[in-house]
């Protein structure tokens, strides 16, 4: 798996965590050891053709989690969306028995868990650095209000 790390693009940096939860439909226990061991090898196919990185997976019988690291250009919607859409096409092309088990041609279930990671802070922290923010020693050259036009 992925090890994260800063994400250098033209335009920006970024290290952007997502945990994901989601569940099986029907809450159906279906995940097996063999559909684990192909959910992950899809999950890097996905990693190998969109920027999305999955740093850990892990199954219960009716849902999984997922820890993800993606770009600014890819919302959580997205990332979810073009998760579960290609998981499920898949797993169902590699063990059509799961149909069976599901009823139809759904894996997933419509809802999702998604919370934002920090991997070099926390919430507390974050407020405590911007709150300290400044600059406790700056002198302004001009101890007036500065204008655009001079009254004289």
């Amino acid at each position: 798996m992925w090890v994260p790390g800063f994400i250098h693009k033209s335009h920006n940096v970024s290290v952007l965590l997502y945990h994901f939860v989601c569940p099986t439909i029907y809450r159906r226990a279906v995940i097996t050891p063999a559909v684990d061991a192909a959910l992950v090898a899809i999950c890097l196919e996905i990693a190998d053709r969109y920027e999305i990185e999955f740093i850990e997976i892990g199954a219960d019988r009716n849902h999984v989690h997922f820890l993800v690291q993606s770009v600014p250009a890819y919302s959580p919607t997205k990332i979810i969306r073009t998760l579960k859409s290609i998981t499920t096409r898949e797993l169902l092309a590699r063990m059509p028995l799961l149909k069976k088990s599901l009823w139809g041609g759904s894996f997933w279930s419509s809802g999702y868990y998604v919370n934002s990671v920090g991997r070099y802070g926390n919430e507390s922290g974050t407020r405590r650095y911007i709150a300290e923010q400044g600059l406790p020693d700056y002198q302004p050259l001009y101890d007036g209000q500065l204008s655009l036009f001079e009254q004289h």
